[in-house]
């Protein structure tokens, strides 16, 4: 009697988070299919600072000592069908170059990508579909299977000796340019197909000018600060400013309203992975470029660094880092001539996340409703301030220049317009010594509106929320947030 034996074949759609994706994909189709056997290739591997998902060798196994008989043959990157591989191709450049590492997969089951290092830099070699790899495995194995690469090892005692001093040192090169976006080719029925490179949507231009980054703040909640960071930044990027939007905050209220939360399901949650939080916690990874998203809430678009509500459960964590009050203004510092306007939306308390926004902003505009509580809650922001430029001077940086407060959520009722606002006005520099803008931001349902718009995809409602310029553009809402960006672009010497 004959034994059939079953090829096994890989289906994209049994995939449904990062887990499938490493344990069918990696682990029950591409690595038996190229060759490697359960000894040669490793998950959860660390060197350093550096976290591989999974490492195979082409020639040798842990315990390896390196040398020119035992390259590290190829990084595999697994992510959750629902995260963009862009996000991460600057990650995996490091991963090879820091590693000598020559090939790199990148995956989120429905695209597999191969990328080839070449010295400091990485290029696309190949790229599927998830449903065409059962067909295209040979193109594959050609490229990274085991055989293949032992027949073809083309890495150097010098190169070896590269990592092995790297990793002595658990130093990382300079990797913050953006891979080029060029062309490159793969084999296809022996012709040459073309593979356009990872594009990112953080903008490459240079400027002359210097960044200006303004924190949004107030520890009191519910002034609507979050209807002003999004419109202000919408109004801002009507005005041909470049804008990014950091979002501090723990509710995630600025990555809701700019339409960056597009699952039903937790299941599908494509941010969780990259975030805010992931930009605090590490030094030499997830730099601004590698998590911030392009949001089309406005026309023009503007990029995103969204939060995530896991933020909440790291700040003890943070606190123990000497480093994570400075890493977003150090950040920073490596797009600023990528951007002219950064506005950080912050927590309505005096936590790490709002002193790490003041340490790094420029300027602060503090929105209030003029209502006795958040009125009182001024002295508080005044003294956390004054706690924060202390460390600002230890650290040879300039106190925050205080654009004033901002009048927001203010009620259109005549008589109250008439007779109470006045009063309240007069308070903000009488009582607490703080400067008053000159633009008043009203409480009206545009607003509230504009922020609820919703899509309809099959039969699900989809978040779809716009800017006030999207919504109504003639509104008197959005004739307020354009004053508002005239004053704030002359205030900070950006009004031409």
């Amino acid at each position: 009697m004959s034994v059939i034996k079953l090829d096994v074949e890989f289906n994209p759609e049994y995939c449904r988070n990062e887990t499938e994706v490493e344990s069918k994909l990696i682990v029950q189709y591409l690595l038996p299919k190229l060759g490697y056997s359960p000894e040669t290739w490793h998950q959860e591997v660390s060197f350093g600072s550096i976290r591989l998902d999974f490492l195979a060798f082409a020639s040798q196994v842990l315990p390896f000592k390196l040398n020119a008989d035992s390259p590290l043959s190829i990084v595999f990157e697994a992510k959750h069908p629902k995260q963009k591989l862009d996000n991460h191709v600057i990650r995996l450049k490091r991963y090879l170059v820091s590693l000598n590492v020559r090939y790199g997969i990148l995956t989120n089951g429905k695209v597999i990508r191969i990328y080839e290092r070449s010295i400091d830099n990485i290029s696309l070699r190949f790229q599927c579909n998830g449903k065409e790899i059962n067909s295209r495995i040979d193109e594959i194995k050609a490229i990274i299977g085991r055989e293949s690469l032992q027949q073809n090892n083309s890495f150097t005692v010098a190169q070896t000796k590269e990592i092995s001093d790297n990793l002595a040192k658990d130093t990382l090169p300079d990797l913050t340019e953006t891979i080029g976006v060029k062309d490159s080719f793969s084999l296809r029925d022996g012709k040459s197909t073309k593979i356009p490179q990872v594009s990112k949507p953080v903008p490459l231009e240079k400027r002359a000018e210097p960044m200006k980054t303004i924190a949004i703040y107030h520890n009191k909640g519910g002034v609507g600060k979050t209807t002003t960071v999004v419109n202000l930044a919408a109004a801002i990027r009507k005005k041909g400013k470049r804008v990014l939007v950091v979002d501090l905050d723990s509710q995630a209220n600025t990555t809701f309203a700019t339409g960056l939360v597009k699952f039903e399901d937790e299941e599908f949650d494509d941010i969780e992975e990259s975030n805010i939080l992931h930009i605090l916690q590490s030094e030499d990874f997830y730099t601004i470029e590698e998590v911030a998203r392009k949001s089309d809430f406005s026309d023009p678009s503007i990029n995103v660094v969204p939060a995530h509500i896991n933020l909440m459960n790291a700040e003890n964590e943070l606190n123990q880092l000497d480093y994570s009050r400075m890493i977003l203004a150090q950040k920073l510092k490596d797009v600023g001539e990528q951007y002219d306007v950064v506005i950080l939306d912050t927590p309505p308390s005096l936590n790490l996340y709002a002193r790490v926004a003041l340490i790094a902003c420029d300027y602060l505009i503090i929105p209030s409703d003029l209502k006795p509580y958040a009125n009182q809650g001024l002295v508080n922001v005044k003294e956390f301030i004054k706690k924060v430029n202390g460390f600002r001077k230890q650290i040879n940086k300039n106190p925050i220049q205080i654009l004033g407060v901002l009048p927001n959520k203010i009620s259109t009722n005549a008589r109250f317009v008439q007779y109470t606002l006045p009063t309240r006005l007069q308070k903000i520099p009488a009582k607490y010594e703080l400067e008053l803008m000159d633009s008043i931001i009203y409480d009206r349902d545009d607003l509230a509106k504009c922020a609820e718009m919703i899509q309809i995809v099959g039969d699900l409602e989809v978040a779809d929320p716009k800017s006030i310029f999207e919504f109504k553009p003639d509104s008197m809402a959005a004739q307020e947030f354009e004053l508002l960006a005239i004053e704030v672009l002359e205030k900070i010497g950006m009004s031409k």
